[in-house]
């Protein structure tokens, strides 16, 4: 007798045992019985941990709470850095004019010069060919100012033999001017020229610079020009002759 065979009359017998409460699964060869309720029995122990599931997606945001309250002030922070300069704003609109300022104070005295100034006049028929003409002393009262000079008056020569040149300059005391060049003026003439004895009106005048305050010689002197032979003058022939001088501020600056 084959094994199955043997498997169902065992099962048989214990159907019948209990009663018709088994049922025969003949595709799988078994019985299944179903059996009363028994008691409940003891838990058993807590199985292992699993292992963790995958991480959910992410919830809504919830309701905004309530402003919570005003905190205490904090501390004073450092000085930052200093930061880059801003553009320059438009140009605001223009202001209105303000009221008339007060006065100011009168200022010190300044440098400008009172006129100083003095002439010679003289009418006279002077014949020498050299040395001094005239002679006219000047309180300079200032060290920076300069001394403009003029003579105004008739001069002539008179050549004799080849071309004469007379030679008429100021000095100060006793010297030529050298602030900045000599202050002169010549005639020259020649005894062949129809124009040899002619007395016209003539003019010699400059400034000389760099002459101290204080009492100052002025003088007008008459001699020969530089490489001219002897020559017969005259100074202020039938006519007034005069010196002119006057004390003036500096030059400017180049």
């Amino acid at each position: 007798m084959s094994s199955f065979f043997v498997t169902v009359l065992v099962l048989i017998r214990i159907i019948d045992t209990f009663s018709g409460q088994g049922v025969l699964d003949e595709a799988n060869q078994q019985v299944l019985i179903c059996l009363p309720a028994g008691l409940l029995g003891q838990p058993g122990p807590p199985g292992l941990k699993g292992s963790p599931g995958l991480k959910g997606s992410p919830g809504q945001d919830g309701i905004k709470g309530k402003r919570g309250m005003k905190g205490e002030k904090g501390l004073v922070g450092g000085v930052g850095a200093k930061g880059n300069a801003g553009k320059i704003g438009p140009q605001g609109m223009r202001g209105i004019q303000g009221g008339k300022g007060e006065t100011g104070r009168k200022g010190e005295k300044g440098d400008a010069m009172t006129l100083n100034w003095k002439q010679r006049v003289w009418n006279r028929y002077d014949t020498r060919n050299s040395g001094l003409v005239q002679n006219c002393n000047f309180r300079k009262r200032d060290n920076k100012s300069s001394l403009h000079v003029a003579y105004a008056g008739n001069l002539r020569v008179l050549c004799f033999s080849g071309y004469c040149c007379g030679r008429w300059y100021f000095t100060f005391n006793s010297k030529e001017c050298s602030g900045p060049m000599t202050i002169e003026g010549i005639v020259s003439s020649h005894p062949n020229n129809s124009y040899n004895d002619l007395s016209r009106h003539r003019q010699i005048e400059g400034y000389c610079e760099n002459i101290l305050a204080g009492q100052v010689a002025i003088a007008l002197n008459i001699g020969n020009c530089k490489g001219y032979s002897a020559h017969d003058s005259y100074t202020g022939r039938n006519s007034v002759s005069r010196i002119m001088i006057q004390e003036v501020p500096p030059p400017q600056n180049d």
